[in-house]
């Protein structure tokens, strides 16, 4: 019998042409199952190869799917359990199977991306300002003003933020070296920079988004962030908002701006949607701005 910390630190090491966010985020992800299953029933919260099984993998994402984590997230979960598990198979010799092969994850609904309503909209505004609290602002507003995705905020370094009372930019791109520069209105600068001249975040961190645990707020920080958030609704609130996302908001800024007036090709730019080659990835984008049939529905009474 080993300790989880063993073998998984070994496994770790072993990734040698993996990048370090990719590690980091392996580590985190991994070590999260492990401590989960160490705690089933009879495993006196250790670990053995032998209880990693398609019960223990399947019940463990079936878990996730309930606490409200996306489908991409499983996916990506059920994939770095897959490489461990292949690892203890060809490595140690200590697993037979590869549990994560048996399991299989339903597809992504076809579906065009999540669009708010108004009344969402204005629960979850409610709920950030109810909560008073200046880290939520600021993770909010990146998300909902800016139409950050979860990644850019979680990477999100001090070198890349450009803030003064009354102007604003940041530096993102973390995910698929989709860098670009991005002005912020004033509801977005605010927040943020009210959040860092409080000085609530780790001095020591290069990154702007911290926690107790580590040097930046994960990816996981934030969705967990979201979910004590909208825990705070109240019954008829929470009918409305208990099933958003952080990338809802994402999804949603997109659909804003496309009401706005913006084009396809600004709102490719804005949101990262480009080509190897840098031009526009307008087919992207436009299923992320794709009508609902609701919108359809209310232009069927504008017709003669």
């Amino acid at each position: 019998m080993r300790r989880k910390g063993g073998l998984l630190e070994e496994y770790l090491q072993s990734l040698t042409g993996r990048s370090r966010p990719t590690v980091e985020t392996y580590r985190r992800e991994l070590g999260q199952f492990v401590r989960w299953l160490g705690e089933r029933p009879g495993n006196k919260r250790r670990f053995r190869a032998d209880q990693l099984t398609v019960t223990a993998l399947e019940t463990y994402l079936s878990h996730l799917g309930t606490e409200g984590h996306s489908l991409s997230q499983r996916s990506r979960i059920k994939s770095a359990v897959s490489g461990f598990a292949r690892w203890l198979i060809e490595e140690k010799r200590l697993l037979h199977r590869n549990p994560a092969r048996r399991i299989s994850l339903p597809p992504p609904p076809l579906l065009a991306p999540r669009e708010l309503t108004l009344d969402q909209r204005y629960v979850l505004r409610s709920l950030v300002e109810r909560a008073d609290d200046l880290r939520g602002d600021a993770l909010f507003a990146l998300g909902y003003w800016v139409g950050c995705r979860v990644s850019d905020v979680a990477w999100l370094r001090f070198e890349d933020v450009h803030l003064g009372p009354k102007v604003g930019w940041i530096h993102i791109g973390h995910k698929g070296g989709k860098e670009r520069d991005l002005d912020l209105l004033n509801a977005a600068r605010k927040p943020l920079y009210e959040y860092l001249r409080a000085g609530g975040q780790d001095p020591e961190s290069p990154y702007v988004f911290t926690s107790q645990r580590a040097e930046r707020l994960s990816e996981a920080g934030i969705h967990h962030w979201l979910r004590a958030l909208k825990a705070g609704a109240n019954k008829k609130e929470w009918d409305l908002i208990h099933d958003i996302t952080y990338h809802d908001l994402h999804h949603d800024w997109a659909h804003r701006a496309r009401q706005a007036g913006w084009n396809i090709e600004e709102i490719a730019y804005y949101l990262g949607h480009v080509t190897r080659k840098g031009t526009p990835a307008i087919q992207t984008t436009a299923r992320y701005t794709q009508v609902s049939r609701q919108a359809v529905k209310e232009k069927l009474r504008l017709l003669a």
